[in-house]
């Protein structure tokens, strides 16, 4: 069960870090401003609860809940990268 949670929590932390790299690159650009500064904090408070949370939880001694919240993000994840790993190995023709 230990693996499990570490393996989630990284996937997740990944995904976490990807939306850090795209937050801080659009406002480095000008590209986040008053407009759409909420939608991007509220993603990025989902992150951070995510990542936090379950952490939280797994010293709380709720392992289980812990590994259900994880699942919440890192199985869309790992849906979207193998759905792209299918288009790259089969390479299907769209026309």
């Amino acid at each position: 069960m230990k693996f499990w949670f570490w393996f989630l929590w990284s996937i997740d932390a990944f995904i976490a870090v990807v939306a850090l790299y795209f937050f801080f690159s659009l406002a480095a650009h000008g590209r986040v401003g008053s407009f759409n500064i909420l939608p991007w904090l509220i993603i990025l408070a989902v992150l951070a609860a995510v990542v936090g949370g379950s952490v939280w939880l797994r010293s709380a001694g709720q392992r289980a809940l812990a590994i259900t919240l994880l699942l919440l993000l890192a199985m869309p994840g790992a849906l979207y990268v193998l759905f792209f790993l299918l288009l790259l190995i089969i390479h299907p023709n769209f026309h």
